[in-house]
């Protein structure tokens, strides 16, 4: 039973960094990780799930304008997870993430767990924004005048139970207009679908064209992949400091009255929503073996990176809810329906394209990071030796990229939205939790170890972030939880058979007993 819960020493893996065929390209300061940070984070989650968490509905109730105090609690949990983070990140300078931090500290088989964990967050994650990303893509199209075959613009199942439901309320009677545009548009997309052998073709052709163009930059190295992410960042950050600008010109105080319509519930359900609003700030760390400096510098942009998104987040929210009454604001694209309602159409233009740069620079570093996991996991002989190559000219782990760009494509191109948003908070979440626990373990197994970073008040630091993201994971559905504990069963199958087998660390213990 003790090989499965056998530790990696943090000096093993600081050896295995240099190993000249699988070592990665430094080249990264902390200006670069704290934009790789804001543009994993300011994504869809304000240009998009801010509405629904502020106005509520399936299910659950909505937080109106006191969104600002649901932001302030994600921010807490995430500050808490953040300083555990930071820590782990200064005395483990390697690709990994909390995959790497659990190796050092709870052992093999729960260095499994939560690798596996974060392919679900980061590979669920890329799947969302990818089709979120075609939303708006396809939004601005229409706003331009362009016509984009709908059959081309979304996934079978979404077309297939759209049409049942258009069905369904003809036959009873009801007035079609009344029908989300949405759903009557892929109920559409479906009719107008080329057919073979009868079987329409319907797919999410944006969605798959912008990971794989993405995929391709991501292989031509770690500094060209920096300098793209920065200018991204930087466009959807001046866009919006438009919107704040213009907006605070229409903001009615009135909106703000009821601030808190449905209590302390709504705020801490919509918490737990619009936390997929604060995931990426950790993929800051899955770049640390390729920074100059990592034991200063991934601290610096995990904690630099969290501040800034928090205080852009507070604000846009502010606005928001003071332009537009909260209740209205359950759209795809609330920043853009506020400008909209104020009849000011030139301002909804320039937000649509803001949201499609987010969404490319939140995709962009998602699928920078989860590559990097499967490259750490294949590295220490729990995944095939194959995962573990780097491009001998441009120092990327170019196979697991490629490999995870055509897996995030290929899903993108075919799934709903709605079912895998839910299921990667619940990864990140779970995430956040084993990492505040590495932190408690490591200091009472190595109190002397060297720690650039000392997270403050261990352990009610950690304690307070185990417990803020706990509770965050109980605000959401059973399902989801279902289908977690599924996918986790599914990564024990494959650790016992292979992974435990094949571990370098396991093959190391057997040649040298002591």
């Amino acid at each position: 039973m003790n090989r499965f819960f056998r530790r990696k020493s943090l000096d093993q893996m600081a050896r295995d960094c240099v190993e000249p065929e699988r070592q990665l390209k430094r080249a990264l300061g902390p200006v670069q990780l704290t934009l790789f940070g804001v543009g994993a984070v300011v994504g869809a989650g304000i240009f998009s799930t801010i509405g629904a968490a502020a106005a509520g509905g399936a299910g659950h109730p909505g937080a109106g304008p006191a969104i600002i105090l649901s932001f302030v609690l994600s921010a807490v949990a995430c500050a808490f997870a953040g300083l555990c983070y930071a820590e782990f990140a200064s005395m483990v300078p390697v690709s990994g993430s909390a995959y790497t931090y659990s190796y050092a500290t709870l052992g093999e088989l729960i260095a499994w767990i939560i690798g596996w964990d974060l392919i679900l967050e980061y590979a669920v994650g890329n799947v969302a924004v990818a089709i979120s990303w075609s939303g708006y893509f396809q939004e601005l199209l229409r706003g331009l005048g362009l016509h984009w075959p709908l059959w081309l613009g979304v996934d079978l199942r979404s077309a297939l139970q759209a049409a049942r439901q258009v069905a369904a309320a003809h036959a009873a009677g009801t007035d079609l207009a009344t029908l989300d545009a949405t759903l009557r548009a892929a109920a559409q997309a479906l009719a107008d679908a080329p057919r073979v052998a009868g079987v329409p073709l319907v797919f999410n052709l944006p969605a798959f064209g912008i990971v794989m163009v993405l995929t391709w930059v991501l292989v031509q190295g770690i500094r060209e992949s920096a300098w793209f992410n920065s200018t991204m960042v930087l466009v959807k950050l001046v866009i919006l400091g438009f919107f704040l600008a213009v907006g605070a010109c229409y903001v009615k105080p009135e909106h703000w009255s009821p601030f808190a319509p449905h209590g302390w519930a709504g705020i801490t359900s919509a918490a737990a929503i619009i936390f997929f609003a604060y995931i990426g700030f950790d993929a800051v760390s899955t770049a640390a073996e390729e920074t100059r400096r990592p034991q200063r510098d991934v601290p610096i942009g995990i904690l630099a990176s969290l501040a800034v998104c928090t205080v852009i987040y507070i604000a846009v929210a502010a606005v928001l809810t003071g332009m537009t009454r909260w209740d209205r604001l359950d759209t795809a694209e609330p920043l853009a329906t506020a400008f909209s309602e104020l009849g000011l159409n030139w301002a909804t233009r320039v937000v649509s394209i803001g949201a499609l740069v987010a969404t490319t620079s939140v995709l962009f570093v998602f699928q920078l990071g989860q590559p990097r996991i499967f490259f750490s996991m294949a590295r220490d002989g729990l995944l095939p030796a194959w995962a573990a190559r780097v491009h001998p000219r441009h120092r990327t782990p170019y196979v697991t990229t490629i490999l995870t760009g055509v897996l995030v494509a290929g899903f993108a191109g075919v799934t709903n939205i709605n079912e895998v948003v839910e299921l990667c908070n619940i990864g990140t979440l779970f995430a956040f939790v084993l990492v505040a626990a590495g932190i408690v373990v490591l200091r009472r197994l190595e109190p002397d170890r060297p720690r650039p970073f000392r997270t403050p008040l261990v352990p009610w630091v950690p304690l307070a972030a185990i417990l803020t993201c706990g509770g965050l994971m109980a605000e959401l559905p059973r399902v989801t939880w279902i289908r977690f504990v599924l996918w986790l069963g599914i990564g024990l199958l494959i650790y016992f058979p292979y992974g435990s087998r094949h571990s370098r660390l396991g093959k190391a213990d057997a040649g040298n007993p002591t």
